[in-house]
């Protein structure tokens, strides 16, 4: 209504007239907006009302938050909580806050909704259990629990919708302490026995490790609906209990209740995992009587169910029959191809997905196609998935980044996982263990060492699977004390019984010259597999105690396991080690004839070195020769390490055009007959054979030798003069020579490679690297301690010889652990009795 300029009315009329247009105004508004909001698809055009005027009654905006929490309309909510700041500013309606801040919750904006809730003096259970449940869903889960606490302290009691909301927060953070409290909190409200608490409880004590928990709740349980089973059924499940899960699912029907989809969506990654086809068959059947097969979730399981189960052919079947497939579904099938080691169809499956779905693949389809890559040593194609991960925002996901981490280490592309590793912004436990492991897979141990040590300071507890990875470093390295801490944390953790991590500690403290104490940790297991006793066959090996490793396949073979080609690797290289030459025969034999074990090419190694370090070279080349294998450069490798040991030249001349013509695969057969000829004083010979090996861009690795002492390892390589205590060591090693000498010590020159004075022969010998760390050894160590030194090559002969005189002038005990074996030396003598 507008009034006229041109017609004049009395005063008291005018104002009654502006009186009527405010009130119509109001009212006409008000109305509007009823009649829009009670139409959820107008709820726009109810804010653009709003906006007309500032004069709205609190129950119309009651009215428009209802229709928006209904709606998930964020935006026009917004608007609302807007237009309420603006005309009015100062409201304390506790009503209408609550239903802000519900509207928030409501669209997952839980951090705005936390603001609004703050402003509300006492909010009213319904908010309080709204909060607790938006954290719960959608994080941070332990802001859950605290606001659980908050309700508690403001005198406000739980209801039986608060428990399942803040038990769900519990088990997602795997909080046990806290979860068991608020179970007593349900007792004392007397809402234990509530269906819907019981059940968050069991599926809180289930996900929770806490098994005993959660069958003490599901057996008080009044009554028990489908969704309580399943979430016992589920817990089991998880935890892998395949039979106890399968009683359960039994239990359930006997009971009355029928298996939904539910149910067989908790069971199924059970059975595949158990490899249990006969079952999962059966379920099934079930799922297609009950017509649950077009469920994209069951649909989805079972196809994984088949695929661990290694019946890809079933589980493609599933997959292009299914009339919906999501990102999960795809993801499966890629795994299941992977699994089963059909990685080239897995990465075509991928590239289906990505390219003709025009799907966006989730980060575990991401990381299985990635493990496909590293499967295949695929880096190019690693390298565009890392770059697809980038564009698309997926590398910022932590398993994305593991993935990659584990494919660059695993591909001896440490730059680059160094690289990706410090640009990643978010790390756990498995980023680490990836890189360890990949240092350590590509030989570099002391890396490996020095970021475990960089996750420690930073509190991050190894795993199982960090563990695994580390040991083995300790082992490379022969660093005991770090070995020996990683094996007290072993113990703490729980992992002491775990067959896996007995094996990594029986190799480490063989290789660190204990091997008592590896034979400790064999005995006191309590189950072993075939890795067990090829680890500590092995391990007798090395250290020269062939009778003993013999004992131990006897003791094998009395037992259920079969020895397999690793266990024979292990028991001829003993034999080779102790010279028991007529055993090695007689096991190599007996292991195609008795066992059904075809010899593969390292047996054949085993065997020529057997033969040729007992002297047996003419039928060692024999034997070469009958091989049913074409004989690579191994094999004539480990016959020309025969020829130096007894210094025939003319065959071993014969043997190296042999490796000539098949190529070398490094610098260990130039040194050998580089090291042959020097020895019998061919000096020109040994030249020419270093020149062709420098022609064909071989380079000789520099002997190093290294000793732990208090946990650091220190390092030496001959002549070097770089150490702190360089001076002490070579006035230590001159004052030992004068000892030796008195002793009758005579430097052996044949192994100097030069062509130099005597004099300067026996300095260069009394530099090698293997003195130097045994002259540290004797000046930071107590005398009563032993000295165990380990060296990248082969010991020299004058070492071996000298060593003997220095424990008989500092009496005591010195380790070389060398790249073929463990030299024990005691009282001038050496376990290997000269025959290495």
């Amino acid at each position: 209504m507008v009034i006229s300029k041109h017609l004049k009315f009395p005063k008291t009329l005018v104002s009654g007239l502006h009186h009527f247009q405010t009130k119509w105004k109001t009212t006409s508004t008000d109305s509007t907006l009823n009649r829009l909001f009670l139409q959820e698809p107008n709820i726009a055009e109810a804010t653009k009302t709003l906006e007309l005027t500032s004069n709205i009654e609190v129950s119309t905006y009651n009215r428009l938050l209802d229709t928006c929490i209904r709606s998930k309309s964020l935006k026009e909510g917004k608007k609302i909580h807007h237009h309420i700041l603006k005309n009015k500013p100062n409201i304390k309606n506790t009503s209408l806050l609550e239903k802000i801040a519900c509207l928030y919750v409501a669209c997952g904006e839980i951090e705005l909704a936390r603001l609004v809730f703050n402003e509300i003096k006492k909010p009213g259970i319904f908010l309080w259990n709204s909060m607790i449940r938006g954290y719960a869903w959608s994080g941070p889960f332990d802001r859950a629990i605290d606001l659980y606490y908050q309700m508690l302290d403001s005198g406000l009691k739980p209801n039986k919708f608060t428990f399942p909301f803040v038990l769900k927060a519990c088990s997602t953070l795997m909080a046990l302490e806290d979860g068991k409290e608020i179970h007593e909190d349900a007792k004392r409200v007397g809402l234990e026995s509530d269906v819907f608490i019981s059940t968050a409880l069991v599926d809180f004590y289930a996900k929770c490790g806490c098994l005993r928990g959660a069958y003490q709740v599901f057996e008080k349980m009044p009554e028990r609906d489908i969704v309580a089973w399943n979430a016992m059924i589920a817990g089991l499940a998880l935890h892998g209990l395949f039979e106890d899960a399968m009683g359960l699912v039994s239990d359930m029907q006997k009971g009355g209740k029928s298996p939904n989809s539910s149910t067989a969506v908790a069971v199924l990654p059970v059975l595949g995992q158990a490899k249990a086809l006969h079952h999962g068959k059966g379920l099934h059947g079930y799922c297609i009587r009950r017509f649950f097969y077009n469920d994209l979730l069951v649909g989805t399981a079972l196809l994984d169910m088949y695929a661990k189960c290694e019946c890809l052919s079933y589980s493609r079947r599933i997959f292009d029959i299914m009339s919906v497939r999501n990102e999960v579904t795809w993801s499966a099938i890629i795994g299941g191809y992977v699994l089963c080691d059909q990685t080239i169809e897995a990465l075509e499956i991928f590239d289906q997905m990505v390219l003709d779905e025009a799907l966006k693949p989730t980060s575990v389809a991401l990381g299985t196609v990635l493990r496909a890559c590293s499967k295949l040593n695929d880096l190019a194609r690693g390298k565009k998935i890392h770059g697809y991960s980038t564009k698309n925002g997926l590398i910022l996901d932590i398993k994305v980044g593991n993935s990659l981490l584990s494919m660059y280490s695993k591909g001896g592309i440490t730059e680059d996982a160094i690289r990706l590793f410090d640009e990643m912004k978010s790390k756990d436990v498995v980023s680490y263990s990836a890189i360890i492991s990949g240092f350590v897979q590509n030989g570099n141990a002391e890396e490996a060492l020095i970021i475990f040590r960089k996750m420690q300071q930073l509190c991050i507890e190894p795993d199982l699977a960090t563990l695994l990875g580390v040991l083995p470093a300790c082992a490379h390295l022969s660093a005991l004390q770090h070995g020996q801490c990683n094996h007290g944390y072993v113990t703490v953790c729980g992992y002491a019984s775990d067959i896996a991590i007995c094996n990594a500690l029986i190799d480490m403290y063989s290789k660190c010259g204990r091997i008592s104490i590896a034979k400790e940790i064999f005995d006191r297991m309590p189950r072993r597999d075939i890795i067990s006793w090829n680890a500590i066959i092995a391990g007798y090996g090395i250290h020269g105690l062939g009778t003993e490793a013999l004992s131990l396949f006897h003791d094998l073979l009395s037992t259920d396991l079969k020895p397999d080609d690793i266990s024979f690797i292990s028991l001829l290289s003993a034999c080779s080690h102790s010279g028991l030459v007529t055993e090695g025969k007689h096991w190599f034999y007996k292991m195609s004839e008795h066992f059904k074990i075809m010899p593969r090419m390292e047996h054949y190694i085993c065997m020529v070195d057997l033969l040729g370090r007992g002297g047996l070279l003419d039928e060692a080349y024999d034997f070469i020769r009958r091989m049913p294998l074409e004989p690579d450069v191994r094999v004539w490798g480990a016959l020309l390490g025969a020829c130096r040991i007894h210094e025939n030249i003319e065959l071993g001349e014969a043997v190296s055009k042999t490796i000539q013509k098949l190529g070398p695969e490094g610098t260990g057969n130039f040194v050998l007959l580089s090291n042959m000829y020097s020895a019998v004083g061919r000096w020109d010979d040994a030249a020419n054979v270093r020149i062709i090996q420098r022609d064909q861009g071989f380079k000789k690795s520099p002997g190093c030798s290294w000793i732990e002492i208090g946990g650091i390892l220190h390092a030496f390589i001959g002549g070097d003069q770089s150490h702190p205590q360089s001076a002490l060591i070579y006035d230590k090693l001159k004052e030992l020579l004068v000892d030796m000498k008195k002793l009758g010590y005579q430097a052996d020159t044949r192994f100097v490679l030069q062509d130099v004075e005597e004099e300067e022969k026996e300095r260069i010998l009394l530099y090698h690297s293997e003195k130097l760390a045994i002259a540290f050894g004797i000046l930071n160590l107590r005398s009563d301690k032993p000295i165990f030194v380990t060296k990248n090559l082969r010991i020299c002969g004058d070492c071996h010889t000298a060593i003997k005189f220095i424990t008989v002038i500092i009496k005591r005990v010195i380790t070389v652990r060398d790249v073929n074996r463990f030299h024990h030396f005691k009282d001038g003598t050496c376990n290997c009795t000269d025959f290495w």
